[in-house]
Order: C-alpha cells, then sequence, then structure tokens
C-alpha cells in the first residue's frame, strides 16, 4: 500500500530552516516508526514550507520525504489554496492509494480533502473547542482554524480520532470515525525512570503557559504543600509575554519550589523523566495529551486533569491519578498522595508503562492504520 502523510515539519514552524534533518511533529515520528517495521507499505511524508530546507530522499528504506516550498500568499489569507495545489501536484506524481492529513491546525486536512484521492483525516486539538474555549476574536488564526475545520469534516472520508472526546465534538459532521490513539516514540519505552531517593522528589508540567493548561492556579494550590513537604515543581515551556505568562513567572519567581526552565526538545524530556516523581497535567482541555502517553511509556507517574480525551488514556488508580481543574484543592490532593505513597506511586508507574506497551506503541497503532485505510479503500469500491 502507498500512503501519504500530509504533515507539518516543525522547521517551518519554529522557523528553523537552517536545521537539515526534517523535524517531524512527535505523534507523526512515532508512527513512521511503526511503519518502518511494515514492509508491505510505502510511505510519503509530504510538508509545506515557507523558505527552502534541506530535503532527504528518504527518512527510512519505506518512507520518503517531500518538501513543498509554497510563496507567503499561498497560505492561511487564501485559505491555504498554494498548499492544496502543491500537494495536489506531488500527490499526482506519487499516486497513493490513500491521503492521511494530520491536524486540523495548519494546511493538511484541507489539502487531503482536495487531492483527488480516498483520504482520511487525524484531529490532533479540536480547533473549533479550543476557539470557542478561548474566545477567539474573528478572523484570528484559531478562528479561522475552527472555520477549516467545519469545513473540512463533511468532505473526507473518515475522521481517526485520538480520543472518544474527539469523536463526540465530530459526531454528525465527519461521514465516519474510529477512535485511534496517537503512537508514543520507542525511545520513550526505553527510559529507566529512577528518581534520587536521597533528593527532594520532583514533579514536570510540560506544556504551553496559558490559561487553558491552568499553571497558575495549579502552582497557588500546592502552596499550603509547601509549607510541610520537600519537593521541586518544574515547569518546562517556551516563556509567554501575554498577562497570564506574565502572572505565571511572577508565582514562580516568589516560590523557591518552583523552576521554569523553558523549552525542552524530546531527548530533554527523557532525561528530566528519568529523575521524575511525577508528571502533571492541570490542563483545563485536551484532547490526547502526549505529556500524560510519554510519561506513561517511560513508567513515570501521572496525575492529569479529568478532562477532554484524558479520560480514555488513564485507568484512575491503576494507571495514573485524576484531578479536578475547577476543584483547585484536588492538585494538592493529588500531589500529596503520589509523594507520601511511593510504593504505590511505583506500582501505579509500572502498571501504566505495562498498558502504554499494549496501546501506544508505535507498531501497534500503525498496524490499526493500515486496517482503517483497507475500510476506507473497500468501501469506495
Amino acid at each position: 500500500m502507498k500512503i501519504a502523510l500530509l504533515s507539518t515539519d516543525n522547521r517551518d514552524i519554529l522557523r528553523r530552516h537552517e536545521v537539515k534533518a526534517p523535524m517531524v511533529p512527535t505523534p507523526q515520528e512515532a508512527l513512521l516508526q511503526g511503519f518502518v517495521e511494515l514492509p508491505e507499505v510505502e510511505v510519503h511524508f509530504v510538508s509545506c514550507v515557507r523558505q527552502p530546507v534541506c530535503s532527504p530522499l528518504k527518512l527510512a528504506p519505506n518512507v520518503f520525504y517531500h518538501s513543498l516550498l509554497v510563496p507567503k500568499i499561498g497560505w492561511v489569507r487564501t485559505a491555504y489554496q498554494g498548499c492544496i495545489r502543491a500537494i495536489r501536484k506531488k500527490l499526482g506524481e506519487i499516486q497513493p492509494n490513500i491521503v492521511h492529513g494530520q491536524g486540523t491546525e495548519r494546511d493538511c486536512a484541507i489539502s487531503a480533502v482536495f487531492s483527488g484521492f480516498p483520504n482520511v483525516l487525524t484531529l490532533h486539538g479540536n480547533m473549533r473547542h479550543i476557539a470557542a474555549l478561548n474566545r477567539d476574536r474573528v478572523f484570528s488564526y484559531n478562528w479561522i482554524a475552527a472555520r477549516l475545520e467545519s469545513f473540512v469534516l463533511p468532505r473526507t472520508d473518515g475522521v481517526i480520532c485520538i480520543t472518544n472526546y474527539t469523536r463526540e465534538a465530530v459526531r454528525g459532521v465527519a461521514p465516519r470515525t474510529w477512535v485511534l490513539p496517537n503512537a508514543v516514540d520507542q525511545s520513550f519505552f526505553e527510559v529507566q525512570a529512577a528518581p534520587d531517593p536521597s533528593l527532594p522528589p520532583v514533579g514536570l508540567c510540560v506544556g504551553t503557559i496559558c490559561a487553558r493548561k491552568n499553571q497558575n492556579a495549579f502552582i497557588q494550590a500546592l502552596d499550603p504543600l509547601a509549607q510541610t513537604r520537600k519537593f521541586k515543581l518544574i515547569f518546562a515551556s517556551d516563556p509567554a509575554r501575554d498577562a497570564y505568562g506574565k502572572e505565571f513567572h511572577r508565582l514562580v519567581q516568589e516560590r523557591p519550589w518552583c523552576e521554569h526552565v523553558g523549552f525542552i526538545n524530546r531527548e530533554q524530556f527523557k532525561r528530566r523523566l528519568a529523575t521524575a516523581a511525577f508528571v502533571a497535567l492541570p490542563t483545563r482541555e485536551d484532547n490526547c495529551p502526549m505529556v500524560v502517553l510519554e510519561a506513561m511509556a517511560a513508567g513515570v507517574p501521572v496525575m492529569a486533569s479529568k478532562v477532554g480525551g484524558v479520560p480514555d488514556l488513564i485507568e484512575p488508580g491503576k494507571t495514573g491519578l485524576f484531578c479536578d481543574p475547577g476543584r483547585p484543592e484536588s492538585f494538592l490532593e493529588g500531589v500529596e498522595k503520589l509523594l507520601a505513597d511511593r510504593q504505590w506511586s511505583q506500582q501505579l508507574a509500572a502498571a501504566a508503562k505495562v498498558e502504554a506497551l499494549r496501546r501506544f506503541h508505535p507498531l501497534v497503532i500503525a498496524r490499526k492504520h493500515l486496517d482503517i485505510y483497507r475500510e476506507v479503500l473497500e468501501r469506495r469500491g
């Protein structure tokens, strides 16, 4: 089977066009790892970029890479018309059996729908929900993405929903849906989590500093615990300069048990996981947060908000712990429990690692994608 995977190259998003190797987004890279193990498939990773980048012919023996240079006028201001045309031309050369658009945040979904080939979409973020939650202004980036999402959903052959939360969001709009979580990079399963018992335990909170991720309420909720127990809370993300970000930096600077280390890449995150006592996600809305899946794969206890698609990922009390963003005291209760009973926390993490291997390993997810592709092609006749 020949598959065209339409995705972003993070070199373009981060404006790191000088980087020599493609920066494949985490979920897509993990999926490619699974496809590499399936010799019956040929995958073409296709990405539009605004500036020229180094484009290797192959990422693996059966994975080809294509970067398509699209002028500025061909992006969001024209509803991605330049991307649609460039991808359609390239796909005419590749002649794939199926086209898979990754995400509705940028050009990938609309390019898949207008590709002229059987196609499916994966929703990594529910843009209509995010735009509504953030109350994004008319004609803002998220507002436009939400409108394009509404346009493409009924026009694809089906939507791969990474959680039931996504399925509910597209129910009645998409012609067909499947629930299939993201794959986790194989290297996270190789992490040996071993916090130093002689040092204060360290908690990790990874994610964009914003009201949706809810870091400020999380910090303030743990103030009473910091008076009675020694621990360190590390936040990893790009710096934020809006009002919420300024408040976050003030809260961190006033608390010696908090630290903001800025953006960390995957290798740095794995090193942090190896010494972490827990990972926290106090979010107000999320679909299938990779930080939860990666912590589970690494064998690190997870406490996450019971919102969005998170309940699909962990079983409370067995593979993780839930908190309630509407009840900030639950943050304190959860962290206190994880720190007070280390043996129970380790059992939680061990069970989560087993579950992650069973459900989120790249080869498992890649095989299930092939089943979906075959179903679409059979229905197409």
